[in-house]
């Protein structure tokens, strides 16, 4: 299956798909332009600027969005006002990449160096009360992490290790028996953001790859998207019926008129098996 193209090149570093229903609409994220991006149902592009870097967000269930930035959160209210929380740390070569929520509502994101400087990162957690809490570190590029559509189970990439893990998911205690779901380390690729299906299935962007893979519960592939662009960075199910799969792409590092369609998002249609995405409890 080969995916559609949907938009022109509109970002340099798109990331971070997300579709909601309270929303209305698809937003993902500019990264390195510090930009939220809102795809209207006319096919129109809003650009809505949160810092230096907009990294992961999430709607809010009172309204908004809770987003990752360069150092930390900020929460965006139901009517764009935008409240930065305070920041994280102030080493300035290190920033946040990718997020998501919890069966709890609790929005996590995890950071990388610029330079991705082996283990620098950790992985946070923002509670509803606004307290934040580390839940990894040692991480060296922070990427995908979704959970199961039962909540027991927790997905999440480490870019730089090559894998997707799998983790077994408790409320109170967090992360437990970390194990490979898959290794890509033979075929020299690289996982990037990742969803979940309805039916436990494993969506995974290939960074460099020009691909997104699905896996089924057990880690067995057995769906490859095509993507007319080299640098898939994440992707997610949405749209009214929960059936069409977005995919962002990025032209960091390429040199003008390399890989051409690189910054546009692309779509296919996977069938009604997107489920509603969680979202921020505060």
């Amino acid at each position: 299956m080969r995916a559609e193209q949907l938009t022109p090149p509109v970002a340099y570093h798109g990331e971070g798909p997300v579709w909601s229903a309270r929303w209305g609409e698809l937003r993902w994220v500019d990264m390195l332009a510090g930009d939220v991006l809102s795809l209207g149902t006319d096919g129109s592009i809003r650009r809505t600027r949160v810092g230096s870097i907009a990294a992961a967000l999430r709607p809010r269930q009172r309204g908004g969005a809770v987003i990752a930035i360069e150092r930390g959160f900020a929460l965006q209210s139901a009517d764009g006002r935008l409240t930065r929380l305070p920041e994280l740390w102030s080493d300035p070569n290190i920033r946040m990449n990718e997020g998501g929520c919890d069966p709890e509502g609790r929005f996590y994101s995890g950071s990388m160096a610029y330079d991705q400087t082996p283990g620098a990162a950790t992985l946070y957690r923002l509670d509803p009360d606004g307290t934040t809490s580390i839940m990894l570190e040692g991480v060296t590029v922070s990427n995908g992490i979704e959970w199961s559509p039962d909540g027991s189970r927790v997905y999440y990439a480490d870019t730089h290790t090559y894998r997707v893990d799998v983790f077994d998911y408790d409320m109170v205690h967090g992360f437990i028996d970390r194990r490979p779901f898959v290794d890509f380390t033979a075929d020299g690729l690289r996982p990037d953001g990742l969803t979940v299906d309805a039916d436990g299935g494993v969506w995974v962007a290939l960074a460099n790859g020009g691909a997104v893979r699905r896996y089924d519960r057990a880690g067995r592939l057995d769906e490859v998207i095509e993507v007319p662009a080299r640098k898939v960075t994440a992707c997610t199910i949405g749209g009214p019926e929960m059936d069409t799969l977005f995919i962002t792409t990025s032209r960091e590092g390429l040199d003008p008129g390399e890989d051409p369609l690189a910054g546009s998002l692309f779509r296919t249609i996977v069938g009604p098996i997107g489920v509603p995405v969680r979202e921020f409890a505060g």
